[in-house]
């Protein structure tokens, strides 16, 4: 609609609302990510157009910080107030990015900046993303916790015991007791290693900057971790009930050894939809770089 209409009425790109807002502001308040790519692309020569402030002294830096509108919280396509938090940030940077070279951020009639808009506006929003991101560390460090433990136990136990001569472990032939002692091992360093993440984003400060790229990437270097560690677990578990079946039962076993492995598939399923958000708000954003809207003369 927006283009149609400049198409038809290019000064129409000058007009304001009763609120002194142009079509720039306007797009930053609502915000329009398509359209106002589309005001860079076909506008950025113009300054004026993206300098405008309205009635109360608010520029485009100030209307992109600003939330009023707590309904706007909602409109980036992932899910979590933590996430949302962090294309938020993303946000900010990209209408920054996309101002002018020379382009100078004032106070507004309140003697406000837009920090200090961006701060107040999401407050409650940093609040109850950080809730959630201490209760995920939680119940996750706990889960981790126990998994080093059993990985600890279980790494030191040596299936057959050990040779009363050299102190060599008896089974070290077999490739079972290979597979026991890597995937022992491997739980132990994944799990501590999960366990360090969970441990780090409960003692985080949880400021604004911090949902940028810091707390998303701990919790899923936390979840990776964790998510490896139970899979190794029950490899070690598979790999040192082995010894104790005779030969007869070990071909018979192997059904079971792969139900065992149905808690961890269902694990996965249910954390796949976050892990995945996760992977998309922390390597992914819908903005890029505003630079590259630009025409080549201008940069």
């Amino acid at each position: 609609m927006v283009k149609r209409i400049l198409k038809k009425f290019p000064m129409a790109i000058y007009d304001t609302n009763e609120d002194e807002k142009n079509v720039v502001l306007l797009a930053l308040e609502n915000k329009q990510v398509k359209l106002y790519k589309f005001l860079l692309q076909k506008y950025s020569k113009n300054e004026s157009i993206f300098r405008r402030v309205d009635k109360d002294g608010n520029g485009a830096l100030h209307i992109a910080a600003s939330n009023t509108d707590q309904q706007n919280m909602q409109r980036w396509p992932i899910p979590g107030d933590a996430l949302q938090m962090q294309w938020e940030i993303k946000w900010n940077k990209f209408v920054k990015n996309s101002m002018p070279e020379n382009f100078c951020v004032g106070h507004n009639n309140n003697g406000e900046t837009p920090e200090a808009i961006f701060t107040r506006e999401h407050k409650k929003l940093v609040e109850t993303g950080s809730e959630w991101m201490r209760k995920t560390a939680e119940s996750c460090s706990l889960v981790a916790a126990l998994i080093a433990t059993v990985a600890f136990a279980t790494s030191t136990s040596l299936p057959g015991g050990t040779s009363d001569q050299n102190g060599k472990p008896l089974m070290a032939t077999e490739p079972a007791f290979h597979v026991f002692a890597v995937s022992s091992l491997i739980a132990l360093c994944f799990s501590v290693t999960s366990l360090v993440m969970f441990l780090a984003i409960l003692t985080s400060r949880f400021s604004e900057k911090d949902f940028d790229k810091v707390l998303p990437w701990k919790l899923l270097m936390g979840l990776t971790s964790l998510f490896l560690a139970i899979v190794s677990m029950l490899v070690s578990f598979c790999a040192g009930h082995f010894f104790v079946l005779q030969d007869a039962l070990k071909v018979a076993a192997f059904p079971v050894y792969t139900v065992t492995f149905i808690p961890i598939s269902f694990f996965a399923i249910a954390q796949f939809p976050l892990y995945i958000d996760l992977v998309r708000a922390t390597f992914w954003s819908p903005f890029g770089d505003p630079r590259k809207l630009f025409a080549p003369s201008e940069y």
